[in-house]
């Protein structure tokens, strides 16, 4: 059984779309695909696993009813405005329906250049897509928004970056590909053309397909401008609880309808430390894990200016009513924050008051003693069971954290709350490398297995010690993640 797919976006939004088709595969192959993700939409895996589902999956043999494009958009890169972005090497295949009557989007990477393409080859290697499967399925695993991939298909054509590695494309499943940088396009084009509607049909597609609420409020727009921010804000938190860095929060990274989307130089941080980053790219810390809430602020300013034009005639007044709107970002944020670090406390009846300092004071001593900032929950969940020197073994400071102990024991903490929050397992970053290194040789076995321990994040095992402990620290001091392009 095939997947139906429409071309709503193409139809309703053709501006911003240019039709194409993918590459052809010489030796497609299917590396992995997910058996989850698939049941959850009502697709038939052994089919997707056929001939004809790796020909979809690959792009090169689609629906007749179907019509790929690459999507425009533009965007802020590392604070530089780019006016002409784009799918380069992606594709949208098109929008289907699960078996929740969701519409979703199924979307290629590494499936060839497009006109967006900037001098690009349009491929991609083996590692990164598996990379993008391997921290989309733990970020889902976590309960954090995100995209996620349906398989990833070996080529069997080369792929030039450094060396010579082997080309494959990933298959990925959205709520859309609707972003930041989508609606920044908009107003361009229309410059551009003289197409003066094209910013309101593409805001009220977004409303449509995910702020329908938004629909009914006296002002669509800035209601739209609401939700997104509000969506983004909890999404970013939720990050920051996890301790995920994405690693390049452009403008066209960030998506409205909240998923977390493009897992390029992401990764999860081990030893605290607000000024934590690994992109290759990011010389100046901008994308650094403290940075992540103000960055997404900025973004969403960004957001604003584009709405502009819908929020009313006068532009001052539009201006300070985004300007009102986007005051609420940080209380959603901070909400959404404290109620996360008090459940990983254990902490969901204790008073405000004692809770915010006690959060404050932890992370200064996190910090001072670089502890690794997953683990640290799991051994303090001990501790609230009376076994508290694993976790105090962790501190240089020691007096400063018996102190703080005693302070949080006061209050009661629930062990078993907090191992229901707090994850054992994450893709750590030595892990992934080891894994995407051997894929890329032929192995696939690291893959599964690491793919096999962060989808039970919170369920401890015999077997999997070693994907509860961070890598080495020289390994650790010197990591770098790269966009793979």
């Amino acid at each position: 059984m095939s997947i139906a797919l429409h071309s709503r976006f193409a139809a309703e939004l053709p501006e911003l779309t240019v039709r194409w088709k993918a590459e052809e595969a010489p030796q497609p192959r299917l590396l992995v695909d997910n058996d989850a993700l698939a049941a959850e939409l009502g697709v038939d895996v052994d089919w997707l696993r056929g001939p004809d589902g790796v020909a979809l999956l690959t792009g090169t043999q689609v629906p007749a009813d179907a019509t790929p494009v690459a999507q425009a958009y533009a965007g802020h890169q590392f604070g530089g405005f780019q006016p002409r972005l784009g799918d380069g090497r992606a594709l949208l295949l098109g929008e289907f329906e699960g078996t929740d009557g969701t519409l979703r989007d199924l979307h290629l990477k590494g499936s060839g250049r497009t006109p967006f393409a900037r001098g690009g080859d349009g491929l991609a290697a083996v590692g990164p897509m598996l990379r993008e499967y391997v921290i989309s399925e733990a970020m889902h695993a976590l309960g954090i928004p995100t995209t996620r991939a349906l398989a990833v298909v070996a080529t069997g054509r080369p792929v030039y970056r450094e060396t010579e590695l082997p080309g494959a494309v990933l298959a990925r499943v959205a709520a859309s590909h609707l972003r930041v940088g989508t609606f920044q396009f908009a107003p361009l084009l229309m410059q551009a053309t003289g197409n003066t509607d094209l910013l309101q049909r593409l805001a009220d597609y977004a409303i449509a397909r995910h702020h329908p609420a938004a629909a009914d409020a006296e002002q669509p727009y800035l209601a739209l401008l609401e939700s997104v921010s509000a969506v983004q804000a909890r999404l970013i938190a939720q990050w920051m609880l996890a301790g995920f860095i994405h690693g390049v929060m452009n403008t066209d990274n960030m998506t409205i309808s909240g998923e977390t989307i493009d897992y390029g130089p992401c990764a999860f941080m081990e030893g605290f430390d607000p000024e934590t980053k690994f992109s290759s790219i990011d010389s100046w810390g901008r994308y650094a894990y403290g940075n992540q809430p103000s960055i997404a602020l900025w973004n969403l300013a960004r957001f604003a200016e584009a709405l502009l034009p819908l929020l009313g005639e006068d532009t001052e007044q539009a201006i300070a009513a985004a300007e009102k709107t986007l005051g609420g970002f940080q209380g959603v944020y901070e909400a959404a924050w404290t109620d996360g670090m008090r459940a990983k406390l254990g902490l969901s009846g204790a008073p405000d008051e004692a809770v915010a300092p006690l959060i404050q004071d932890l992370l200064t001593q996190l910090h001072q003693s670089r502890v690794d900032f997953t683990s640290f929950f799991r051994r303090l969940a001990r501790a609230a069971r009376g076994d508290a020197e694993p976790v105090r073994g962790e501190f240089i400071d020691l007096a400063a954290f018996d102190a703080w102990l005693h302070r949080w024991q006061a209050l009661t903490p629930d062990p078993e709350a907090m191992d229901r929050v707090n994850p054992v397992y994450i893709a750590r970053n030595h892990l992934v490398e080891e894994a995407l290194a051997a894929a890329t040789a032929g192995d696939m076995a690291p893959v599964t297995q690491l793919i096999d321990a962060i989808r039970a994040p919170f369920d401890e095992r015999p077997g999997f010690e070693r994907y509860a402990e961070p890598g080495p620290k020289e390994f650790s001091a010197s990591f770098q993640t790269f966009c793979g392009t």
